[in-house]
């Protein structure tokens, strides 16, 4: 395995891909902080990392028109259920004045794609789709120009529709005018792309999906493929002591220091193997759940440079105030809990190493796997077939490493797939955490003093945008119990739920209507105007258990109004959920109204009952029997608000949405009965079971 240098932050060995070059904070800021496994790379591969700091800018490596008049176009990124095949094939077809049924994407392969860092962190449209676009840009150039040159006519008396250059009784398709052959042009800073349509396209393959012929990274087999099992310690931080193998007929058993896996014939064979091994563990007590956040908060260090910003004085603005508030949010380990576990396919064939795997990052993977097997990057090959989901869970390759490992030794391809309770145990989490809010308010609801810490969960969005002269947003790092990573929203989700709850509180106190407060605290155009989008739509100010928030993540601005009932004595229903979106001109109006509305579904669960529970490096709800999910009977209406700024570029979407529910679901229940929630999840976790 790639060698582990720290256990609270982790940093991916990976080339800067984007124009913006990324640093090592840059990075860990998309990621959201509190991550775990570090990837260490060579002085040698640094320096190399550092030399590759631009996207190639050489057509033919993005973009192919076949003498059938295919366009084939490569992209790194993966495709995990975002639908971002569909966003990208379209951005394509509108600049090339393609018909999209003609477009085939290629993605997240490492022998046939541009090196891409990974999807993660909303980036895939405002960087991919931006590159795609004049990629297709100066292909449709060339194109006028190679028709020009073969008619012998005015280049600009040549347009192109549907496919084809057209002149005056004469038309060609692309692939008459390439014959096949590529197109070797250099993507000019200086070419000029559209503004997108704002068009609602049909998802592309729509039908495999729901007919179930769609292949994911689990589907994949190959010839005489043997299945993988690998042992698992019976806590976090437990060590082999001594192990007792027998051998078994057809089974192919590989220990290597704490490693212990087979390699069997099918699942079953692999699974009775894995039974017969006898393991001896060395365990040290840990902290367990009940002592998780005096915990976080014992060995949080102090914040690291550029982690906090400071605004005035907190001890002057505290002194102009008429209301001082304090109050500590918690926010609970959850799972990302993906329909397909974690899961790959290693083949060997002469020193060289194939790995099918469901990742978000296929070029950390290969990075991983060279390190694990000291063999260089190019005789290794990671494929990407459409994963069964991600959610920021899908980062690191464990899992081809373990599959690599036993078809190495077995001399035959090997399956690895994660059962249910491993993906529960062995994945990271969304990271715990503790907010501390300390602040004042005049009379009037000017906010004159905001002091802000964040333990452990991470600094995104820790900076927020209300116009408040004496503030300080701190990250604290602690010492996580846990495996932690990254997770849709990152820890945008916990530092919006402590803000807004605490925003709704100073409102509460001073007697003023939420929406009203939060107004008269905002000057950014942007997020006022979804404030009020939101609030007309809802209907703001009419009817009991009704609750506001807003904020602003990764270029979107957001605001969500929610409605809660009392369904119980301990349960809370959410009825309603409005939310109103903003993140630059419009790609694709349905698709971005499924990102809301999955982002506000899978958000129900985080907010309401969502929860790691563990003791003693053993999680005790490692199934979904145990782990509470959203259910069908949990869903409100939900209704998504798209404000469109089409003189704005495009920023990500798949992210932000989920970030606003759960303090608006907090101040809903502090408007339905008075009680103040402070911990997510905000409703009691007593009704499910936990393992024995």
């Amino acid at each position: 395995m790639p060698e582990q240098i720290e256990t609270e932050r982790y940093e991916l060995a990976a080339r800067p891909a984007y124009r913006f070059d990324l640093d090592r904070r840059d990075f860990i800021g998309l990621l959201g902080g509190g991550l775990l496994i570090v990837f260490s790379a060579s002085a040698q591969e640094r320096g190399r990392f550092r030399q590759s700091e631009q996207l190639p800018q050489d057509l033919d490596a993005w973009l192919h028109i076949g003498e059938d008049g295919a366009v084939s176009v490569y992209t790194g990124k993966t495709e995990v259920g975002q639908n971002i095949r569909t966003s990208l094939s379209q951005a394509i077809s509108e600049e090339l004045h393609c018909p999209i049924g003609s477009i085939k994407l290629v993605m997240a392969d490492t022998a046939l794609t541009p090196y891409d860092m990974g999807t993660f962190g909303s980036r895939s449209t405002p960087t991919m789709a931006l590159q795609l676009r004049r990629a297709a840009a100066t292909a449709r150039e060339t194109l006028l120009d190679l028709a020009a040159e073969q008619w012998m006519v005015d280049r600009a008396k040549l347009t192109v529709a549907d496919g084809k250059i057209v002149s005056v009784g004469k038309s060609a398709g692309f692939g008459e005018l390439t014959k096949g052959q590529k197109l070797t042009k250099t993507i000019g800073r200086e070419v000029t792309v559209a503004r997108p349509l704002g068009q609602s396209v049909a998802k592309l393959a729509a039908r495999d999906i729901v007919t179930g012929k769609r292949k994911y990274a689990s589907d994949i087999t190959r010839p005489g493929m043997l299945y993988g099992r690998v042992l698992r310690p019976p806590a976090f931080g437990a060590s082999l002591v001594k192990l007792e193998a027998e051998t078994l007929t057809g089974v192919t058993v590989v220990h290597d220091g704490d490693f212990v896996g087979v390699a069997a014939a099918d699942t079953h064979a692999a699974a009775n193997a894995l039974s017969q091994l006898k393991a001896e563990w060395k365990q040290a007590p840990q902290p367990s759940g009940d002592e998780l956040y005096e915990y976080l908060k014992k060995t949080a260090g102090a914040a690291e440079p550029g982690e906090g910003q400071t605004h005035g004085s907190i001890e002057e603005g505290l002194a102009a105030a008429d209301v001082k508030l304090h109050a500590t949010y918690t926010v609970a380990y959850i799972a990302h809990a993906p329909l397909e576990t974690r899961n790959a396919v290693a083949e060997w064939e002469e020193g060289k190493l194939t790995v099918w795997t469901g990742t978000q990052r296929p070029f950390g993977v290969r990075s991983e796997l060279a390190a694990a097997f000291s063999i260089p990057e190019d005789r290794i090959r990671v494929i990407v077939p459409d994963a069964g989901a991600a959610y920021g869970g899908k980062h690191s390759g464990e899992y081809a490493v373990e599959a690599a490992r036993l078809a190495k030794a077995a001399g035959k391809p090997v399956k690895v797939v994660w059962s249910r309770e491993e993906e529960f145990t062995w994945s990271y989490f969304r990271p715990a955490g503790v907010i501390e809010v300390s602040s004042g308010v005049r009379r009037d609801g000017t906010i004159t003093a905001w002091d802000f810490h964040n333990y452990n969960s991470g600094g995104s969005a820790i900076q927020g945008l209300y116009d408040i002269p004496h503030q300080r947003n701190v990250f604290h790092p602690a010492k996580s119990p846990l495996r932690q990573g990254s997770y849709r929203g990152l820890a945008a989700t916990a530092n919006h739920f402590a803000r807004e709850s605490h925003i709704d509180e100073l409102a509460r106190e001073l007697k003023m209507d939420p929406l009203e407060f939060r107004l008269k605290n905002i000057k950014d155009a942007r997020l006022r105007a979804v404030l009020q989008a939101a609030a007309d739509r809802f209907g703001w100010g009419h009817g009991k258990g009704i609750g506001i928030s807003c904020g602003f993540e990764k270029g979107s601005y957001i605001a969500t109004c929610a409605q809660v009932e009392a369904a119980a004595a301990d349960r809370i229903r959410i009825l309603r959920v409005v939310e109103a979106f903003e993140c630059g001109a419009v790609v694709n109006p349905n698709h971005l109204k499924n990102q809301i509305e999955g982002a506000v579904a899978m958000a129900v669960g985080g907010a309401l009952f969502e929860h790691i529970r563990f003791n003693d490096g053993r999680i005790l709800n490692p199934r979904f029997s145990l782990y509470r999910v959203p259910r069908f009977s949990d869903m409100p209406e939900i209704e998504a608000v798209l404000v469109d700024r089409p003189d704005l570029p495009s920023a990500g979407a798949g992210e932000t949405p989920i970030v606003g529910l759960a303090p608006a679901v907090a101040n809903a229940i502090f408007d339905l009965n008075g009680t103040r929630l402070r911990s997510m999840p905000l409703q009691s976790a007593r009704e499910v079971p936990t393992a024995g």
